[in-house]
C-alpha cells in the first residue's frame, strides 16, 4: 500500500453542505479549515449513498485536477488493458484504485487536432484544427497556425474560478502570428497560468533519427534541385566554352551558387531542425535551445513536484503532457534493456515509472485524496514506426489499424482511467462510449464552472457515469474524422445493447493484406490510397471489437435501418458545422524565419539557462 501522508496549512474554506427540508435542499455555509480538504471525499462518498441526485452534490466541489497524458501509447501497452508482457504497475494501479473506461475514443488519431478537441471539448474540425491537404499536424515551431484564440480551453474557465493552471510537457497546438514573440497561440493565452516544455513536440528528427518526419524527406528534395541546378550549370559552362549556346557569364555563375546554396541547406537542413523545434520553454522564456535529452525527463518530474509543492493548498489544475512514448523514445540509462519490447518498451516502461513518482508527490503532499487524476493517451500506437523487423510504435492490441488513420479503432481507441479516492469507486470498469471531449464539461462543472452556451460543445459529462448514477452514456453517435474529411461514425443504439461503426472511407494498406500503409509515415486521408465504400462498410463493435466481419443486407437484417440512422446523424452534425480558416493548410503550416524562436540572434538559437535537477 501507497502511504497517504497529510499535510495541511491552516487556513479556511467555505463548503456547502445540503441538508433535507420538505421545501427542498437548503444549504448552510461551514467554514472548515483547509485540513478538512482530505476529508472532502469522504464526505460526498456518505452524501452519495443517501441522495439520488448525487452528481448535482458533487458538481463544484473543487477537487484539484491532475491530467496525464501519453504521446502514441497504444492501448494495448499497458498491463489494466490486457497486456501482460510490460510493466506498468503505477497505472495499473490508478486502474485499480479507480474507474476503467474500455470505449474511450479521442477526437483524431493525430496529435494536433487529438489535443485541440481534449482542451476545447470540440471536434478539431470546429476549431479549424485540421487540414485538408496532407498536412496532419503543426509542422513547425516558426508556423504561424495553432488553436485560435477564440477558442475557450478547460483551462481557461478553471482559472476565472480561481484554479492555478499548469501545462508541463508537450504542447504541439503552435505559439506565433506575426512575429516571433507574440505567442497568440502559447499555452499562457490559453488559460494556462505556467508552462514548462516543448512548444513543439519530439519527434524522429530531434535526435536525427532514421525514422525522420521531415528531415529525410527535405534532404532529398534539396539534393534533387542541387542536381538540377548543378546540371543547369554544367550545361551552359558547355555551351559556353563550345559556343553553342549564346549566353553570358552571370546565369552561370547564378545557377552555380544557388547550387552550392542548396547543397549546404541539405547538409545543414538537420540541425536547423533541431534548433528550430527541439527546444524547452519556461513560460515565455526558452531555457534550452536545443535540448539535451539526459535532463529532459527528470527536468520535467522536479517541474511537476515544484509545481504541486507550490499549489498544495488548491485548488489546481495540472497537465502533464508527456514527451513519451514518441519517436525518439528518449529513454534514461537506467531503464534501457529492461523490457521486453525493446527501446519502446523500455520507454513505456519509463513512463510509467514517471506516473509512480508524480503519485509519491502527491502522496508526500497529502493532495492524493483531494485530487482527481486522469490518465489517457492523445491516440494509438504508430504501427509504421518500424526499422527492418524493429517496431518503435506502440500496439494496438485488439484493434484494427493505429495512428494516423480515420475511423479504424486501433488509431482512436485510447486508455481513459480517472481515480478519486473515497468518490469514485474502485474497480468500476464501464464500457459506454466516452470521449476524450468529455474532460471538458467533466472537470469545468466540478470546478463550479459553466460551460460555454455560444459555442457546440461535443463532449459531454462524465460524472453521472463514473458515479454510477447514470447507466449509459450520453453519445449516441461520434464521428471520426481524418483531416476535415469524415471517414467513420459510431451509432450506441442503447435500447439494443448495440454498437454500429459504419466506416465511409478507409486508407489502403500496403503491402495488400498488411495492417497499416508500411513505407509511408502514415496513411493518408485521401486521394488514390483511400477506398470509398458505396454502400459503406458496416460492423456491430459489440461482437466484432476487432472490425474483422463486414455486415451485408444478407448478414444483417437491419443494415438499411443502420445506415439510414446513422447518415441522418452525419447530416445532422454537418449542419452545425461553420466554415472557419484551417489553421493546418499550407498558409498557416510552413517554416517562416520571422516566427521562429530563437535565444539568441538568428540563426545562432543556442542557450542552456537551468542546471541539472539534482
Amino acid at each position: 500500500m501507497r502511504p497517504v501522508i497529510n499535510r495541511c496549512a491552516p487556513g479556511s474554506l467555505d463548503l456547502m453542505l445540503p441538508q433535507a427540508a420538505s421545501e427542498g435542499i437548503v444549504f448552510h455555509s461551514l467554514q472548515i479549515s483547509l485540513c478538512f480538504r482530505s476529508w472532502l471525499p469522504a464526505m460526498l462518498a456518505v452524501l452519495l449513498s443517501l441522495a439520488p441526485s448525487a452528481s448535482s452534490d458533487i458538481s463544484a466541489s473543487r477537487p484539484n485536477i491532475l491530467l496525464l497524458m501519453a504521446d502514441d501509447l497504444g492501448i494495448g501497452d499497458i498491463g489494466c488493458y490486457g497486456n501482460n508482457t510490460m510493466r506498468t504497475p503505477n497505472i495499473d494501479r490508478l486502474a485499480e484504485d479507480g474507474v476503467k473506461l474500455t470505449q474511450h475514443i479521442s477526437a483524431a488519431s493525430l496529435c494536433t487536432p487529438s489535443r485541440a478537441a481534449f482542451l476545447t471539448g470540440r471536434y478539431p474540425v470546429r476549431s479549424g484544427m485540421v487540414s485538408s491537404i496532407g498536412y496532419r499536424v503543426l509542422q513547425w515551431t516558426g508556423a504561424s497556425g495553432g488553436l485560435p484564440t477564440n477558442e475557450t480551453t478547460f483551462a481557461k474557465i478553471l482559472k476565472e474560478k480561481g484554479y492555478a493552471t499548469g501545462l508541463i510537457g508537450k504542447w504541439h497546438l503552435g505559439l506565433n502570428c506575426e512575429s516571433a514573440s507574440d505567442h497568440c497561440h502559447h499555452p499562457l493565452h490559453h488559460g494556462f497560468d505556467h508552462f514548462y516544455g516543448m512548444p513543439f513536440s519530439l519527434m524522429g528528427d530531434c535526435a536525427r533519427w532514421e525514422l525522420s518526419e521531415k528531415r529525410v524527406n527535405l534532404e532529398q528534395k534539396l539534393n534533387f534541385l542541387f542536381q538540377v541546378l548543378a546540371l543547369v550549370a554544367l550545361t551552359l559552362v558547355a555551351g559556353k566554352l563550345t559556343h553553342l549556346i549564346p549566353v553570358s557569364w552571370m546565369p552561370v555563375i547564378w545557377s552555380a551558387l544557388s547550387a552550392v546554396l542548396l547543397l549546404a541547406s541539405s547538409y545543414f537542413v538537420g540541425a536547423l531542425i533541431v534548433h528550430a523545434d527541439c527546444f524547452l520553454m519556461r513560460n515565455h522564456t526558452i531555457t534550452e535551445q536545443p535540448m539535451c535529452f539526459r535532463r529532459t525527463t527528470p527536468l520535467i518530474l522536479q517541474e511537476v513536484a515544484s509545481f504541486l509543492k507550490r499549489n498544495k493548498h488548491g485548488p489546481f489544475l495540472l497537465f502533464v503532457s508527456f514527451l513519451h512514448v514518441h519517436i525518439p523514445l528518449i529513454t534514461m540509462e537506467n531503464f534501457l534493456g529492461k523490457s521486453l519490447h525493446g527501446l519502446y518498451g523500455d520507454n513505456v516502461e519509463e513512463m510509467d515509472w514517471m506516473v509512480g513518482r508524480i503519485l509519491d508527490t502527491l502522496d508526500v503532499e497529502g493532495l492524493s485524496n483531494s485530487t482527481l487524476i486522469y490518465f489517457t493517451s492523445d491516440h494509438g500506437g504508430s504501427l509504421e514506426n518500424q526499422l527492418g523487423n524493429t517496431q518503435y510504435g506502440g500496439w494496438n492490441g485488439i484493434y484494427k489499424g493505429g495512428k494516423g488513420m480515420g475511423g479504424w479503432e486501433g488509431g482512436i481507441r485510447v486508455p481513459g482511467i480517472f481515480r478519486w479516492p473515497g468518490v469514485l469507486p474502485a474497480g468500476r470498469v464501464i464500457g459506454e462510449p466516452t470521449s476524450l471531449m468529455d474532460v471538458f464539461p467533466t472537470v469545468v462543472r466540478l470546478a463550479g464552472g459553466e460551460v460555454p452556451q455560444d459555442r457546440v460543445i461535443d463532449g459531454q459529462d462524465l460524472l453521472p457515469l463514473l458515479l454510477g448514477t447514470a447507466q449509459h452514456s450520453d453519445h449516441e453517435f461520434l464521428m471520426h474524422y481524418c483531416e476535415r474529411f469524415l471517414h467513420a461514425a459510431r451509432w450506441h443504439q442503447r435500447d439494443r445493447g448495440t454498437m454500429w461503426k459504419v466506416h465511409f472511407v478507409t486508407p489502403v494498406f500496403q503491402p495488400e493484406g498488411a495492417g497499416a500503409c508500411y513505407g509511408r509515415k502514415v496513411c493518408p486521408c485521401f486521394g488514390e490510397k483511400v477506398v470509398h465504400h458505396d454502400p459503406p462498410l458496416l460492423f456491430d463493435l459489440s461482437r466484432d471489437p476487432s472490425e474483422t466481419h463486414i455486415l451485408t443486407p444478407a448478414s444483417e437484417p437491419v443494415f438499411y435501418q443502420v445506415m439510414e440512422r446513422v447518415q441522418q446523424a452525419v447530416r445532422e452534425h454537418q449542419r452545425t458545422l461553420s466554415p472557419v480558416p484551417l489553421q493546418l493548410d499550407r498558409l498557416g503550416n510552413i517554416w517562416r524565419p520571422w516566427l521562429q524562436p530563437c535565444c539568441g540572434p538568428f540563426p545562432l538559437c543556442w542557450c542552456l539557462r537551468e542546471d541539472d535537477p539534482q
